[in-house]
């Protein structure tokens, strides 16, 4: 016995959930002709990927987003806290894409933009932790951060203070547009993540739209945490924004 068979690493476990079973049978197809991937379960829309999800326990679901019944926007908390999960659409509506991220999807991908292999290597890293978004995606998540300072802050507004008042409001807007930047001395990358951190987006997030590791994320945040003398990314978001 040279123990080989025992050696290899097990397949990565994978659910197809599509309402065209054209696309299901050729999403099966391209996934099970990767050695080290295995689609286990298809389903036809949100209700039945769940089902599946709990009596498979995939490792990694792709959902389709617009589906007869229960479509893939309203399964996708229900789904991520079995496995991790990644869109696999035709929508490429902007707050389709910063919704699915909200609600936990690791991954966004808009048919048409990506290859056959591009697709394996989005499932597997999905499989392990790693986001993985097609450019329409990381352009959704993009024009997110990019808004305006009450949109970029308002849901941070119940933590860091409850009792704003217009006035408070007014201040937020305006030391935002100051040179914060500068001010903490933070370099651009620096002051991109902060940004980033101060919109509401997890590490995770972050390191899909800068295109960085989930580790580079974490250093560049211990380093943003020293400069601005915080310890938590509520304290951080509060200097940031001017208000405490």
């Amino acid at each position: 016995m040279t123990g080989d068979v025992t050696d290899q690493p097990r397949p990565l476990r994978v659910l197809v959930a599509d309402d065209n079973p054209v696309i299901r049978a050729g999403l099966t197809a391209v996934l099970s002709a990767a050695d080290d991937l295995t689609v286990v379960a298809e389903a036809e829309d949100g209700r039945a990927a769940y089902e599946a999800a709990l009596h498979h326990r995939p490792d990694v679901i792709l959902l389709d987003v617009r589906m007869p019944g229960v479509d893939g926007i309203a399964a996708l908390p229900h789904l991520v806290r079995v496995a991790p999960v990644m869109m696999l659409t035709y929508s490429d509506a902007t707050a389709l894409v910063q919704e699915a991220v909200r609600l936990g999807a690791g991954g966004y991908l808009v048919h048409g933009e990506f290859t056959t292999r591009q697709l394996t290597e989005a499932v597997r890293d999905v499989g392990r932790g790693r986001p993985h978004f097609t450019p329409t995606a990381t352009n959704a998540l993009l024009e997110h951060v990019r808004g305006n300072a009450t949109a970029h802050t308002q849901p941070e507004l119940g933590v860091l203070r409850r009792d704003f008042t217009p006035r408070h409001l007014s201040r937020l807007q305006s030391n935002v547009g100051q040179s914060s930047q500068s001010r903490f001395q933070l370099s651009g990358r620096e002051a991109e993540i902060m940004d980033l951190i101060a919109s509401g987006m997890n590490n995770q997030q972050i390191a899909a739209v800068c295109f960085i590791s989930e580790k580079t994320v974490k250093n560049h945040i211990n380093r943003i945490f020293a400069k601005l003398h915080t310890t938590t990314r509520a304290q951080a978001t509060a200097k940031w924004l001017g208000v405490a």
